[in-house]
């Protein structure tokens, strides 16, 4: 059995949780999914949607704003308990704080970052990147069992989830967390500025790189992406020019997204740059350079000015609106 544990917040669920939930089905065995927190009826009737056998509602007062110490402490229990052979975990920023403490509580494994499942005769192994991006890895974790994956943001498509027949049995999974286990006091999630995005929950993105030329230009970006409905997003070069600010950068270094359209104008297409945005339902490519690598992943590729391009598609989208 594997064991998902999802992720939410004020009662949202974050998305990339439903992207774990597809990596443990395609595996094909039996997935329970455990979630943390405060109030979680509405939460768990999302997830029982889902192709799973149960979902596990870690329910207590003190878990209502998130800190390491309660998590550990309480999935630590349910891990325990359930006895799974693997747990899977969204690569998120919470993960990436609390994961290692639980695998280390347990004695186990934990391999992170992960893009892809594969089976080498009776093991299961774990693709994940390396050197960012330049090259992959097929691990495969040694010991006892359970052990810890997190699977990297865009991986896997939320809309390949096997939906049940009927809504999964939702139990509560008593757990024993006293005040006192708590050691942290807990702060409001950081954000870089007022303006921070969080662009892994966005359904389109307009990405914007070098080809620009201008910070004149922005402006002519940010007006196609409203007449999308979209966030604007840009590769290292212009973020590190201070164009945009930095929390709008996709790539190894940056946020690493899976929009439902990825419009990238003027973007070569570095690894660095690929590896934040290759999970992407529908990339579209505009760029002056035919050998530009952005179109070895593109669905759809522009060879032309994106100042020619871009201020047709702004007409176009006017003219339906």
């Amino acid at each position: 059995m594997i064991l998902v544990i999802a992720e939410q917040r004020d009662g949202v669920l974050n998305k990339a949780s439903w992207e774990a939930i597809v990596a443990a089905q395609q595996t094909g065995q039996v997935v329970q999914v455990a979630v943390a927190g405060a109030a979680l009826d509405a939460v768990a009737a999302e997830l029982a949607v889902a192709e799973v056998a149960a979902v596990l509602t870690v329910e207590h007062a003190s878990l209502e704003v998130y800190t390491p110490d309660g998590f550990v402490a309480v999935l630590a229990e349910v891990v325990t308990s359930t006895e799974p052979s693997l747990v899977f975990l969204p690569h998120t920023y919470q993960t990436r704080e609390f994961a290692p403490r639980l695998a280390a509580r347990l004695g186990r494994s934990l391999i992170t970052d992960c893009v892809a499942v594969k089976t080498r005769g009776d093991r299961m192994a774990f693709v994940r990147p390396m050197f960012q991006g330049k090259f992959v890895a097929d691990v495969a974790p040694i010991g006892p069992s359970p052990h810890f994956v997190s699977f990297q943001i865009g991986a896997f498509r939320p809309d390949s989830l096997n939906r049940g027949p009927a809504t999964a049995e939702v139990r509560s999974q008593p757990v024993a967390l006293e005040s006192g286990m708590i050691r942290q006091t807990a702060e409001p999630p950081f954000q870089e500025a007022k303006q921070a995005v969080d662009l892994t929950q966005a359904e389109r993105i307009v990405a914007v790189g070098r080809g620009i030329k201008g910070q004149e230009h922005i402006a002519l970006v940010e007006k196609l992406a409203a007449s999308l409905g979209a966030e604007v997003a840009a590769s290292r070069p212009i973020c590190d020019s201070g164009w945009l600010p930095m929390d709008r950068q996709v790539g190894s270094s940056g946020q690493t997204v899976a929009p439902k359209l990825y419009l990238a104008l003027g973007i070569s297409g570095a690894i660095q740059h690929l590896v934040g945005m290759k999970g992407a339902r529908t990339i579209v490519a505009v760029n002056k350079d035919a050998d530009a690598p952005i179109f070895e992943v593109a669905d759809l590729g522009i060879v032309a000015d994106l100042f020619e391009v871009v201020p047709a598609l702004i007409s176009a989208l006017e003219a339906d609106a």
